[in-house]
């Protein structure tokens, strides 16, 4: 997520081979905040499959439902050393379509940034937008591995918990590694606990020339029912300590948040469960469950 500079390039296989030591451990720390431990039992009247099929085809419908809200996105990364913060990115902004209907971002806070010991990189600004609200369609199932772990009680909800990363790594493209809790009764995710991927990491200082070093915080994104329909993300969270090459440490601390969603008024069809539901008017999403957030 953040970057500092050394040296090389850091070469597929080596990136293949980090994501699957960090998929592995990923099983192992996903529980996050969650109040039980998962159950390893099967899924009763539905197979695992059935399951992704299911949910990968309501994320497609999400995505496309989504593109046509506009939103509120607000942005706090602090970095620490202990207790003390001693660096601060804040941005404010709304995001909405212009007058030809192409997505755009209008920025409305953004005090000079205090951050000393890491820059926000191209990736974070597209991370922060498109990937901490994980969206897995049944378009991009093929390039995930997808394991499930059983099913949990996470707050008021029962789910169905999975584990994902990527099967390879497509040069310029952005992917999700963690853990995903899907809704057993919706068949909708309602939750994610990962860390966007691939990394740049220096493993061999000496032989590696002129590279900078970008790491990635482990997030948990929480979704929230939208209009009785949609479980959209609402807010985000990272607290994690990023270990560079360079013997530096550093603790980051993220919260983003995603409120206000409007339906943005167009002649785009927009479909749920097989029914047209589009709007052509620009009204104030309902909200309605939603797994507990940390305070």
């Amino acid at each position: 997520m953040f970057d500092k500079s050394i040296f090389a390039s850091i070469k597929l296989a080596t990136l293949l081979l980090l994501a699957t030591a960090a998929f592995a451990q990923s099983s192992n720390s996903g529980q996050d905040s969650s109040s039980e431990a998962v159950n390893p039992a099967p899924p009763k009247g539905i197979t695992p499959e059935q399951i992704i099929q299911k949910f990968a085809a309501k994320e497609k419908e999400f995505r496309s439902a989504r593109d046509q809200y506009i939103y509120r996105q607000s942005v706090k990364l602090q970095t620490l050393d202990g207790n003390t913060v001693d660096g601060e990115f804040q941005q404010i902004s709304d995001i909405l379509f212009d007058a030809k209907g192409k997505r755009v971002e209008r920025v409305l806070f953004a005090p000079q940034p205090t951050l000393s010991r890491i820059s926000m990189s191209r990736e974070d600004f597209d991370d922060i937008q498109n990937l901490l609200p994980f969206v897995l369609t049944s378009d991009e199932i093929p390039e995930y591995q997808i394991l499930y772990v059983g099913q949990q009680h996470v707050d008021e909800l029962d789910t169905y918990v999975f584990d994902i990363a990527p099967k390879q790594f497509a040069k310029g493209k952005r992917y999700f590694q963690g853990r995903i809790w899907v809704d057993n009764q919706d068949l909708q995710i309602v939750k994610t606990y990962g860390k966007p991927v691939p990394e740049t990491r220096i493993t061999n200082p000496k032989k590696q020339k002129k590279v900078q070093e970008n790491l990635f915080p482990r997030f948990t994104t929480y979704r929230e029912l939208i209009d009785g329909k949609y479980w959209f993300p609402t807010y985000c969270r990272a607290d994690d300590v990023l270990h560079f090459a360079t013997g530096d440490d550093v603790h980051i601390r993220i919260t983003v948040k995603y409120t206000d969603y409007h339906r943005f008024g167009s002649d785009i069809k927009i479909t749920y469960d097989g029914q047209d539901i589009s709007n052509t008017g620009s009204q104030p999403a309902s909200t309605g469950n939603k797994p507990a957030q940390p305070k």
